[in-house]
């Protein structure tokens, strides 16, 4: 009899570890953990460890399938073979994209961890977050953490909390709002009200924590969704199949339900960039990281619902980039310093600053920086106007190297109120160029 029970308990045993294959587990007795990220253009990068290599991930509640970048210059590491290939499709109106599966890889985020996690490899350089955000990224996560846990989202301290549903309580929150999760392809919608022009729209969002922009909608006249004669036209970001392009505008308000914002920004994606998302016919758009920073948000898959709390960024005022300049991390470049010491020394890598120096003689030495360069340019903007160009790249504004600035920070210069002067130093083919004009609001005209 007790040997019966050895080999029933054995089997049992055996059935909770082939079960946890499939699964995130938490490797702690408190039934939850911590893990802190960084808010970076409004966008979540945070900690995963894939087979031992410590990297940094986007966590975009908008894929369904875990993506990583730059395997060319880990795979070694990660020690990952490829089985097959599949074709992605998402925004941007070029082709599908060729992806390797990797099967059987460790996770690991915090103490959760998962030991047979599919990985799906691109190896286009255009979807190369690192040069957009200017900190490494070497891919993106979403719904295989989601189902697993209950996840907080503190967007005002900056940390995710994953709770093991079994040991997740909540608490009377009389200042939350509890919104219903629909799914299609494992991706969250949920309904909100647009009020435009004394409309009140309602709208199916996709709950897209990968996107840095406040509402994309989709346009369409029989249900009154139309951008109108005020808007602008712009580089809208790029997608897993090219650059989407589209208008941006204002709405008046914007509502989940008690909770109301005012004058929001809205983009509306090119007919041509979306023809393969707008498939599912009631989905009229996304909101994105713009928005969802406002509030700190539960994500309950299991529950199929999403909690909202406003935080303190709610009141924050929406703004447009007033410079037409779109800008990249593109690497280093050489810069003459003055010399503090002038021993060789190795500081190691950085994406946001030098990795070296060599000093020439006392008072001068030559550092490697960071360089940002013009790669989006809004036709009629002051930037264009006053003949920026692309590939121009910014070494100055206002007095201020921008070397010595993540690029966060840069592109916060272009957000500065309406008629601030800016005037840039850019090196354009080896030459520099000195540049000035004043911000103004693209909204201001009707177009």
């Amino acid at each position: 009899m007790k040997r019966f029970l050895c080999i029933v308990c054995l089997c049992f045993s055996c059935c909770s570890i082939v079960l946890a294959q499939d699964q995130f587990v938490l490797h702690n007795k408190s039934g939850k953990d911590k893990i802190r990220f960084k808010l970076i253009n409004n966008l979540i990068v945070f900690p995963v460890e894939v087979n031992g290599v410590k990297l940094s991930f986007l966590f975009d509640t908008g894929v369904s399938k875990p993506i990583i970048f730059n395997i060319l210059n880990v795979s070694d590491s990660l020690s990952v073979k490829p089985t097959e290939t599949i074709f992605l499709r998402g925004l941007g109106a070029g082709a599908s994209i060729a992806a390797l599966k990797f099967k059987n890889n460790v996770l690991k985020i915090g103490d959760a961890i998962k030991i047979n996690q599919d990985l799906y490899a691109i190896y286009n350089t255009m979807l190369d977050f690192t040069p957009k955000l200017g900190v490494p990224i070497h891919g993106i996560i979403g719904f295989d953490i989601l189902k697993d846990f209950i996840v907080e989202i503190n967007y005002s301290k900056q940390f995710l909390k994953l709770h093991h549903p079994d040991s997740f309580s909540y608490k009377d929150c009389r200042t939350c709002e509890v919104f219903n999760l629909e799914f299609h392809n494992n991706k969250p919608y949920m309904y909100a009200m647009v009020h435009n022009e004394n409309k009140n729209l309602p709208v199916k969002l996709l709950i897209d924590t990968g996107g840095s922009d406040a509402l994309w909608l989709f346009e369409d006249k029989e249900k009154g969704i139309t951008s109108g004669d005020y808007y602008f036209n712009d580089f809208l970001g790029h997608g897993l199949n090219g650059s989407v392009f589209g208008k941006r505008s204002k709405v008046d308000a914007f509502s989940l339900k008690h909770f109301r914002l005012k004058n929001v920004n809205v983009a509306y994606p090119d007919q041509a960039s979306i023809k393969f998302n707008n498939m599912m016919e009631d989905r009229n758009g996304s909101v994105s990281g713009n928005i969802l920073k406002r509030f700190n948000i539960i994500m309950d898959y299991g529950k199929a619902k999403i909690t909202l709390k406003r935080n303190g960024n709610f009141n924050k005022r929406f703004g447009y980039n007033k410079s037409g300049i779109i800008l990249e991390y593109r690497g280093y470049r050489f810069v003459k310093t003055k010399n503090k010491d002038f021993e060789i020394k190795n500081r190691g890598y950085n994406a946001s600053v030098s990795p070296n120096y060599v000093a020439l003689n006392n008072n001068f030495e030559i550092s490697l920086k960071p360089a940002f360069a013009v790669v989006e340019l809004r036709e009629g903007s002051p930037a264009e106007t006053a003949g920026v160009q692309k590939g121009d790249v910014i070494l100055n504004i206002n007095g201020k190297d921008t070397h010595n600035y993540s690029l966060q920070q840069i592109t916060k210069f272009f957000h500065a109120e309406e008629g601030k002067t800016i005037k840039l130093v850019v090196d354009r083919n080896g030459n520099k160029r000195t540049f000035s004009f004043k911000l103004s609001n693209p909204l201001n005209k009707k177009t």
